[in-house]
């Protein structure tokens, strides 16, 4: 056979970037299926955060409404420090009239509590910790981040194969000329056809949407979601104008004093100025008029100043991205220092917001719910297919790794597909090139298949 790869006849040349791509397509899969079934089992779960924990903490969410004005929020503050002892550190008001006040409260020693109020009687009607709800353990655990950094770096790089894996296997389900398998599914469960067939008839179905979340979500990752966001940041990329004038800034952190939207991870905190209020703070209650007055969207969070120079800060992260807001007030004076919304973003701080809200299913209501929900249920029936159609068809005492094209040449396409993203995701890139040592070292030490391998 010539060197000269594109000479080969195309019959040729077409099998052996099949196999290329086949390879490739094997080792991605092998790397990320376990990850995908994590985080399409609770990425569907986080999908309803809302209403799985607004039905399971039902007891401490809702009462009854009364006939009364609720009390003042200093109020229910206190209540909530007499039942848990510690700092103020947030509070959000009832967002309903059958709604409970909520009081973050840092104790002594141990994670900040969220104490829930009776905003009609102010009886405390119970704590959990802020971050220990069940939600926010579903959500760590799609990040890893439950288990630490590295963890949480794995889940980046299986992102980045995600978009690989797609991209091969696109390829791969291609019709040419083919009928069957393409959209429709051959055999029975007790065949490695069918489970071939439903794998590539269920990853043309949800490929795109594979795409989609791993792009929207890697704003998250450790590595290339943090550089992201500093570079754009950084720069004042999708700040908004009111960052520029001339308002006292400190060296804190909006993303330090609670959640906030990934754009704003890196703002920078106003200052507070007890000359222009003549020395008095105006207290939570005024705090809390303030923000009604200037119509933030109800569940608004109020993370109340520390020091002398802190700031009362309220954010509004509703489904709605138009009616997303931060509002920063002089805690002397009461006047607003910064008042930054959707619109006042960048463009990238737009665009990634917009595709981090379609990511948790918020922007467009139930559908997009249901039928990312419906997209999560193919990503598990996929990894599932693939999972099952590799044990069946794997030689025994081996891991069944396509056989190499005979070709090296069939190799450059796919080759530079993996180098883009390795260049566009560190990590990712990383991966890669532990990936290529240990094909050679299969090649080398001579464990690829030798037997038939059936396609």
């Amino acid at each position: 056979m010539t060197n000269d790869y594109a000479s080969e006849p195309d019959t040729v040349r077409r099998a052996d970037v099949y196999r290329a791509v086949w390879r490739w397509h094997f080792y991605a899969g092998l790397l990320v299926l376990p990850f995908m079934i994590l985080l399409a089992v609770t990425g569907g779960l986080y999908l309803f955060h809302n209403e799985i924990e607004n039905t399971w903490y039902r007891d401490l969410r809702y009462v009854q409404p009364a006939g009364t004005p609720a009390l003042a929020p200093s109020a229910l503050t206190d209540a909530a420090l007499r039942a848990h002892p510690g700092t103020l550190a947030k509070y959000v008001p009832p967002a309903a009239p059958d709604a409970a006040a909520q009081a973050v409260i840092k104790p002594a020693g141990g994670d900040s509590l969220s104490v829930y109020v009776n905003p009609y009687s102010g009886q405390v009607l119970g704590a959990l910790p802020e971050r220990g709800t069940l939600m926010w353990t579903i959500r760590r655990l799609h990040s890893l981040d439950y288990f630490g950094p590295i963890a949480n770096g794995a889940i980046e790089i299986a992102a980045g194969w995600s978009i690989l894996l797609v991209l091969t296997g696109i390829y791969l389900w291609w019709p040419r000329g083919r009928k069957q398998g393409v959209v429709s599914v051959r055999g029975t469960p007790r065949k490695r056809v069918f489970w071939r067939d439903i794998h590539a008839v269920t990853g043309a179905a949800v490929g795109l949407f594979i795409l989609f979340l791993a792009f929207t979500g890697m704003p998250w990752s450790i590595v290339w979601g943090g550089k992201v966001n500093q570079w754009a940041n950084g720069n004042n990329f999708g700040y908004p104008a009111g960052v520029r004038v001339a308002v006292p800034m400190s060296d804190e952190h909006l993303a330090h004093m609670g959640h906030t939207t990934w754009s704003l991870e890196q703002a920078r905190m106003p200052e507070s100025s007890p000359v222009h209020g003549m020395g008095k703070p105006i207290g939570l209650d005024t705090a809390v008029a303030r923000f009604d007055s200037l119509g933030m969207a109800p569940g608004y969070a109020i993370n109340v100043p520390h020091g002398a120079s802190g700031v009362y800060t309220a954010s509004a992260y509703p489904d709605d991205l138009s009616r997303q807001r931060v509002v920063h007030l002089d805690q002397y004076s009461g006047k607003p220092l910064l008042d930054m919304s959707y619109a006042d973003y960048g463009p990238l701080g737009k665009t990634l917001e917009w595709g981090i809200n379609v990511h948790m299913g918020q922007e467009f209501g139930l559908a997009n719910q249901l039928i990312l929900l419906a997209a999560c249920l193919g990503i598990v029936l996929l990894s599932v297919a693939g999972g099952l159609m590799w044990w069946k068809r794997r030689p025994e005492g081996g891991l069944g790794i396509p056989p190499m094209p005979a070709a090296r040449g069939a190799l450059r396409g796919v080759l530079a597909l993996m180098i883009v993203g390795g260049i566009i995701f560190p990590l990712v890139g990383a991966s890669l090139l532990v990936m290529l040592v240990l094909d050679l070292l299969v090649q080398r030490r001579a464990r690829v298949d030798t037997q038939p391998y059936r396609v």
